[in-house]
């Protein structure tokens, strides 16, 4: 009986709508052999490189540490993640990856992905079945149509952002019932659901519900009084969602000042990007490619039966001119913010993206099916004058982009041809009479718009490539059992480096204290310090790659992991492919191996200089000012340290001549730090190598300014090619010989290029020597950190001299609170960057807790938000009862 109630004839449609996309994507995912039905994954690009490492910490942080929620140190070397959370992790779909350990995690990804196009048609469904616009075979119609919109495939790889096609369709829904009932709750509820499930997706959903407002206001108008009383109810009923999702919505404010916000726009250009008539060629089936990803136009293709009725809306007579005039101006907004840079700008709240264009147009697609489906009657079937405007306009439409082909690489005369094929069939379908047997030909418009979109998804996504689960599984195995060994022999607190690299945010896949880091939501100060010691920085980026003996020692980098290499008996063939080393690093013949630590896929090395995460410095580093990134990265490495030590700043870094320079089809220079060096021959190799011979056992870096990049030349030590990873902005410093005293040692360069510009090409030796001295004066005081997790530091530290402080590495929020010997004290900003606490001489405890900046108020908003509901609907009651 129950399972009757739950497939009746009016919520088969519901299901079916969830069902149908479900299934087509499944079965596309199969025949690509994603897993766990092959040897593939979905993983690329940004799900490869960034979200899958950030659902292993979401996984980490509820089963293991959920005081990773505020504040995590692997984040880079230490960060807040409510604005992580905010962006990233809150959609209740990843609850799914709690049942998906380590590799299988791809499994629990294949699982939301598919669910996210279901639960979106789903969605859509109850919105045409709840306002009565459409109803039986038309309801899965509609919502395949949109569940499968070109947007959708698109971005499936950004998983984050596909909760919002199953949220936009009831916020709407809560609008409807605004208008029609005069309350509010259903679409403040649902609007506060996108704002936690993704603040970013839901700014947009705030910005399209005020022009719904305005589409609504013309279909529902009565008088001016009562557009007053909807406006007033549509303010509150934002204002309430904004109330209600404060708790996460301050705390993510203030991460995105001290982060994305930093880089938003200044100057405005106030001009066309691109010429509008290219958004037509995306209205071919498969107009999508890795290079629409960093910068194309919107991905707004749809079903062609939606379209048609689209364009017969405005030709229908069942709707009144003004509302004709109101769907028209927002259609005329939303097409003008595709191609027009400041309305661009303004639906991404003031920051063009990095990639992934016109994020927005989700709003359009839904907007395009949403009219469509309150034109198309139940009959389906439209007038054949009406026909012939529509295959005017498209004709046009698809006559401009077959004229233009060459200037839209993305499609093909194939793809075309079945476009123009798909387009005529609806049509058709929509002209033919259907008195009898009505239901046989929306079954067949439903078959039609599943093989529409079934067809748009392949030709898009056999576009793209993906990430082998081989590939990822092993790498992932590797990591996290060389990790757990760490962490199993020692459960103190410290930093782990590496030589190898799959992302940037392999310490959250491990969940181990690192130093890289990738993410929307990364303080500006991190990228700046990496950048100015000589690491590969960037917006948002950091990898620590690039470490010297002073900075591994300053960072606490107590261990490094290293690539293992096989011995000479083995095959070298594709050995450990899967880890791809991206650091050239000989100072690791100071450090000790760790055999028992070590295995077949990486060594491990512990740093006997490391500092601890805190220790007692000279109070001269509160008054040090070091420039944020200009500058050479090396001498502001040794102005650091010694200054922490309170030792001479010329005794470590001595900058050195090479003995020999060979220019090889390149004419010759005599200076060569930042000179401009020539080919002779434009069509050959151009070749220069730089020889020394240390004198010393002493460590030597050669720096490498921005435009010293693998894209202008290739670098090679000792005839082997340079392991460095490729991107950076600044100035890098590559350890290029240690222990080599009396070899000699040989850097190439290899120019791509007809000229090179030599910025900061620069030898430097470190005195070994006086480094160690260095590090044992600092090593003398430190803070010995007797309990921790990820938000709280408790610890005691003896000071043995005056004018010290305890200086540490965690870098600077004012969401860091100190207490010494119980007593609460402020904390100070270090070289633009760090936490310092003063200290008097003597023994001290010292506990560093973690509260999220503007947390605190935040609750109190969404408290105030909650109690403020509750006693509304507990007064409503009352009148009611009386």
């Amino acid at each position: 009986m129950k399972i009757r109630r739950i497939f009746d004839k009016r919520t088969w449609p519901l299901w079916l709508s969830f069902w149908l996309p479900l299934i087509l994507m499944t079965g596309y995912f199969i025949y690509r052999h994603m897993a766990p039905f092959g040897s593939s994954s979905l993983l690329t690009v940004d799900m490869g490189q960034q979200y899958v490492d950030l659902f292993s910490y979401f996984r980490h942080t509820l089963l293991h540490d959920p005081s990773a929620f505020f504040y995590s140190f692997s984040k880079t070397i230490g960060g807040d993640m409510m604005g992580v959370w905010a962006y990233y992790l809150m959609s209740p779909f990843n609850l799914i990856l709690l049942a998906f350990p380590g590799q299988s995690i791809t499994v629990g990804i294949f699982i939301m992905t598919i669910l996210k196009y279901g639960c979106a048609g789903l969605a859509f469904a109850w919105l045409l079945t709840k306002t009565r616009t459409q109803r039986g075979w038309l309801v899965p119609i509609f919502s395949t149509a949109y569940a499968m919109m070109g947007w959708m495939v698109a971005n499936q790889l950004n998983l984050i952002w596909l909760d919002t096609t199953a949220i936009l369709p009831l916020v709407i829904l809560g609008l409807e019932r605004l208008f029609k009932t005069g309350k509010i709750r259903w679409f403040a509820g649902w609007l506060t659901v996108m704002l936690i499930d993704n603040y970013y997706m839901g700014y947009m959903v705030i910005l399209f519900s005020c022009l719904y407002w305005l589409y609504a206001a013309t279909k529902y108008w009565q008088n001016f009084k009562t557009m007053l009383i909807q406006a007033a109810k549509f303010a509150w009923g934002g204002l309430l969602s904004v109330l209600l999702s404060a708790w996460l919505l301050l705390p993510t404010l203030y991460a995105l000042l001290q982060s994305k916000a930093q880089y938003n726009v200044t100057k405005i250009s106030w001009k066309f990007e691109y010429k509008p008539w290219k958004m037509l060629a995306k209205y071919v089936i498969g107009s999508f490619n890795f290079d629409q990803m960093p910068a194309g136009q919107p991905n707004v293709y749809i079903a062609w039966l939606a379209i048609i009725g689209f364009i017969v809306f405005f030709l229908s007579r069942q709707f009144k001119w003004s509302l004709k005039v109101s769907v028209g101006l927002i259609t005329a907004f939303l097409l003008l913010s595709f191609c027009y840079g400041p309305l661009d700008l303004f639906w991404h709240a003031d920051q063009f993206p990095v990639w992934y264009p016109y994020r927005f147009s989700f709003v359009f697609s839904f907007w395009v099916v949403w009219i469509a489906a309150q034109t198309l009657t139940e009959k389906l079937t439209i007038k054949l004058w009406q026909a012939v405007i529509a295959l005017g306009l498209i004709a046009a439409g698809l006559i401009t982009v077959a004229l233009n082909l060459k200037h839209v690489s993305y499609v093909d005369a194939a793809n075309l041809m079945i476009t123009v094929g798909l387009a005529a069939i609806s049509l058709v379908l929509l002209v033919l009479p259907k008195e009898r047997r009505l239901w046989l030909y929306q079954v067949v418009a439903l078959l039609l718009v599943a093989t529409d979109m079934t067809i748009n998804a392949v030709a898009s996504l056999n576009n793209i490539s993906y990430v082998s689960q081989a590939e990822f599984g092993q790498y992932t195995q590797a990591l996290d059992t060389t990790v757990s060994g760490i962490q199993k022999q020692d459960h103190n607190f410290y930093r782990i480096g590496k030589t190898f690299t799959r992302t940037k945010d392999d310490p959250l896949q491990a969940a181990y204290n690192g130093a890289d880091h990738f993410s929307s939501t990364f303080e500006s100060i991190i990228p700046n310090f990496f950048g100015s010691i000589g690491q590969p920085d960037g917006d948002g980026v950091v990898t620590y790659s690039n470490g010297t003996l002073i900075t591994d020692s300053l960072l606490d980098m107590q261990y490094f992991m290293d690539k293992t290499v096989p011995s000479a008996q083995a095959d070298n063939n594709n050995y450990n492919s899967y880890i791809p080393v991206t650091s050239t690093k000989p100072d690791l013949q100071h450090y000790s191996k760790q055999i028992n630590l070590s295995n077949s896929q990486a060594t491990v090395y512990k740093n006997p200089y490391a500092l601890g995460l805190g220790f007692g410095a000279n109070d001269k580093i509160l008054k040090l000012k070091v420039s944020k990134t200009t500058g050479d990265p090396v001498a502001r490495q040794e102005l650091l340290y010694q200054t922490l030590a309170n030792r001479s700043t010329s005794a470590l870094i001595s900058a050195e001549n090479f003995d020999q320079v060979v220019f090889q089809n390149v004419k010759k220079v005599v200076t060569l730090t930042g000179s401009v060096v020539n080919k002779q021959n434009l069509a050959k190799t151009g070749s220069i190598y730089f020889k020394f011979t240390p004198q010393t056992n002493d460590s030597y870096y050669i720096t490498l300014g921005q435009n010293l990049t693998p894209s202008n030349a290739s670098f090679y030590l000792n005839g082997k090619e340079l392991k460095q990873y490729p991107t950076y902005r600044h100035t890098i410093a590559v350890n290029v010989a240690t222990n080599s005293k009396g070899k000699t040692v040989t850097f190439g360069i290899q120019m791509k290029k007809t000229s090179l510009w030599l910025q900061n090409f620069t030898l430097y030796k470190l005195d070994n020597q006086q480094f160690a001295k260095s590090a044992r004066k600092l090593q003398q005081s430190p803070w010995t950190i007797t309990k921790h997790s990820s938000s709280k530091l408790t610890g005691t530290i003896n000071i043995k001299q005056k004018h010290q402080v305890l200086m540490t590495t965690i870098p600077y929020s004012a969401g860091w609170h100190a207490k010494v010997d119980g007593k609460p004290v402020t904390t100070k900003k270090v070289i633009h960057t760090f936490v310092a606490v003063p200290l008097s001489q003597g023994k001290h405890k010292v506990t560093l807790t973690y509260r999220p900046p503007l947390l605190v108020p935040g609750l109190i908003a969404s408290g105030i938000g909650i109690v403020g509901t509750l006693a509304w609907f507990s007064v409503k009651r009352r009148r009611k009862t009386d």
